[in-house]
């Protein structure tokens, strides 16, 4: 009986939490792009010197890898030009291939919202238009690495918002940006918006349904990287993009997976996450993410705090962070910390 009632009082909690917060009415739900690239049926109908092209779904990362490998430097050129969409977002491509292909994929949409990511200067390692638009892009030279950094974020981030103006150490790219400059140039560091966020502070915030799509797409991203040679990446995970991670945890090889500002990652602590991953948690006291309501029930809510002693994660020092954007912020002990980590410099 007493464990029916701590359950009622959990859920009522939750649900004063969906009703009571700014934006829970407003918020807009969220269909989740999966599925392979824009493209794949001309893919799928191509060859490239009578062999045919392996499949975006049912190849792995691997075999895409061997696949190029095989290739000529001019049949690789052919199959980027002919097939942009795919090759860009295709996972175990070489990578010098996908910025071509992107390059070539987002000047072909003809959208201004999107030609800033065209620029010579950018490395775009995905590209997606569909939905609300998922991109990546790498700061670095990912070839030559010996460190790899992966930043995952939250809610309101798609291909529009992955580098506004207004909020830097909000979005992805700026995230990313501060980070490879905090280990002075000693990380790639790839912003990663390759899933479809929720928007606002609404239900799709509240639930795992988004992150469970997006951590499909993450587990293949990381072993895209696997198969082109990248050392294992350490895992940087904001907000939302924190429930992302701990749904993915168990089927990536990140040396780390951090957690910052989170409402929970699905899990009731860091051995529930099934990784051999070190995990870290931080959190400032200015941050709202506080006032979450760290629990699950009925599909609702993410769990456990990853900053709380009991889940057992490592503690990041977080005290100068302001808000909940302002961990990467230049000069702060939690971007010290996460450059630290990337570059492996804490045990």
């Amino acid at each position: 009986m007493g464990r029916i009632r701590r359950a009622l009082v959990a859920g009522a909690v939750v649900v004063a939490g969906v009703v009571g917060t700014t934006g829970w009415a407003t918020a807009d739900a969220q269909v989740a792009v999966t599925g392979p690239p824009p493209g794949t049926a001309a893919w799928r109908a191509d060859s490239a010197g009578g062999r045919p092209l392996p499949d975006p779904v049912t190849s792995t990362p691997r075999q895409i890898a061997d696949f190029f490998a095989e290739l000529s430097s001019a049949e690789r050129g052919a199959l980027t030009h002919r097939h942009p969409q795919v090759v860009g977002n295709l996972d175990g491509a070489p990578v010098p291939l996908r910025y071509e292909a992107n390059r070539l994929a987002v000047t072909a949409t003809h959208d201004p919202r999107y030609a800033r990511l065209a620029a010579p200067d950018r490395q775009i390692l995905a590209f997606d238009p569909r939905g609300r638009g998922q991109v990546a892009e790498v700061y670095g030279e990912l070839a030559h690495a010996a460190h790899v950094a992966v930043v995952v974020p939250g809610s309101d981030i798609d291909a529009r918002t992955f580098d506004r103006a207004n909020d830097p150490y909000g979005t992805p790219a700026g995230m990313a940006a501060s980070l490879r400059g905090a280990t002075h140039q000693r990380v790639a560091v790839i912003a990663w918006a390759g899933y479809t966020t929720p928007v606002g502070v609404g239900v799709d915030a509240a639930s795992g349904r988004l992150a469970e799509a997006g951590a499909g797409r993450l587990e293949r991203f990381t072993e895209g990287l696997d198969a082109v040679g990248a050392p294992d990446p350490a895992l940087f995970c904001h907000s939302y993009g924190s429930v992302v991670c701990g749904l993915a945890a168990k089927h990536t090889d990140a040396s780390d997976i951090v957690a910052l500002g989170s409402p929970g990652m699905r899990a009731d602590s860091v051995a529930g996450l099934g990784t051999h991953a070190r995990v870290w948690a931080a959190k400032d006291p200015s941050d709202w993410i506080d006032d979450v309501p760290h629990i699950e029930f009925a599909g609702l809510g993410h769990g456990t705090d990853p900053t709380d002693p009991a889940f057992g994660a490592r503690r990041v020092p977080a005290a100068d962070a302001q808000g909940h954007t302002g961990y990467f912020a230049p000069g702060t002990e939690s971007l010290a910390a996460f450059a630290a980590i990337a570059t492996g410099d804490v045990r």
